[in-house]
């Protein structure tokens, strides 16, 4: 079979499971037409699909080219594709130790996805960067310590970072000769999917100073806040900002402490009258620490008001999704985020007012 052949069938990719189930279909589709020149009616035939489909998969992966990771694997793949077959050794048979050219197989190995899934662990971190420079066979994940000087994580070949960005696990965040790449939505959907098979827990992976600085004390569930805290708005700002990301991570901490959290849900006016007359789920008699953590819940509660301590009790206190939240109280679509982050400065500028009254004992 010739190499051109061989790209349009796509046989070379997916014989190698290695392979095959690690690039994307829209991969297949876009050296097979551009590569081999194959028309877009002959692949939407050849793959059950309308020649619409391939061709909208073709422009995304051009489009992608900007990518310096992406251009450099589709380069390798193509060419790795094209390139002529080994000759046959001198008993007419390929060596078991010799790898055609026109498969791709040495783009990655078996092991590829776990350590794959172990990169996206370190950059699903805060402040972790991938890192890859023009013509370096390696590329490297830093993370900022407290001191918000990077340190470096782990180290991994280029060709698991091409797959990565061919998979948009990773989207490029500044260009040119040393590019960073950060972690992308479909990255974390990948990275969960895989704990979530393999029985591993979704957490990132610490370094020593950065797992100690930002431990959290209360529950292992990701905040809503925090997955909001990831979006940016049109200026490319945080839509939620670090004060406010941390005022929400009190009130849950204030939360747990006044245990609250095994009581059933209630409004803000009843959670105001249950900690106003003592009628709180637990125990009748509190430790002080519980009695000044409701106090301050209760203090929190008042300030809010009805409305925003509803959606500050549900996606902050209960970690409840923003959509659920929603539509629990009758809310419009995508409304919750902004009235969350107007409940978030009403606590955060609380918290300030209070000064060296917020800080919590045990």
């Amino acid at each position: 079979m010739s190499a051109q052949g061989t790209i349009a069938n796509g046989e070379a990719v997916c014989r190698n499971p290695a392979i095959g189930d690690l690039l994307p279909f829209g991969v297949r589709l876009y050296l097979s037409h551009v590569g081999a020149g194959k028309s877009l009616r002959a692949l939407g035939k050849d793959h059950g699909c309308h020649a619409s489909t391939v061709l909208r998969q073709v422009r995304h992966f051009e489009n992608r080219r900007d990518d310096p990771l992406v251009d450099d694997a589709l380069r390798r793949l193509d060419d790795a594709l094209r390139a002529p077959p080994k000759p046959l050794s001198e008993k007419g048979v390929i060596s078991m130790t010799t790898i055609s050219p026109r498969q791709p197989t040495a783009l990655v190995d078996p092991a590829f996805e776990p350590k794959a899934m172990q990169v996206l662990q370190h950059l699903s971190q805060a402040k972790s960067v991938l890192i890859v420079a023009l013509d370096m066979p390696k590329a490297v994940v830093t993370c900022d310590d407290p001191e918000g000087v990077p340190q470096r994580v782990c180290v991994l070949d280029r060709c698991v970072a091409e797959v990565m960005a061919l998979n948009d696990w990773i989207s490029c965040r500044n260009r040119g000769r040393v590019a960073s790449y950060v972690i992308s939505p479909l990255g974390r959907s990948a990275l969960r999917r895989y704990c979530a098979q393999h029985g591993l827990p979704f957490a990132p992976f610490g370094s020593p100073e950065v797992g100690a600085a930002g431990r959290l004390r209360y529950g292992g569930t990701e905040s809503p806040v925090t997955v909001l805290a990831r979006r940016r708005d049109k200026n490319g700002q945080p839509f939620l900002g670090a004060q406010l990301v941390l005022a929400a991570a009190r009130l849950r901490e204030d939360f747990v402490m006044a245990q609250l959290d095994t009581s059933p849900h209630m409004t803000t006016e009843d959670a105001i009258a249950a900690l106003e007359n003592r009628a709180v789920t637990g125990p009748n008699i509190a430790p002080p620490g519980t009695k000044a953590a409701r106090l301050r819940v209760l203090e929190v509660l008042r300030d809010l008001g009805p409305e925003l301590g509803d959606v500050a009790l549900r996606c902050c206190c209960r970690l409840e999704g923003v959509e659920s939240a929603e539509q629990a109280l009758g809310w419009c679509a995508r409304s919750g985020k902004i009235v969350l982050r107007i409940a978030l400065q009403r606590i955060n500028r609380h918290y300030q007012q209070m000064g060296d009254a917020q800080m919590m004992i045990g």
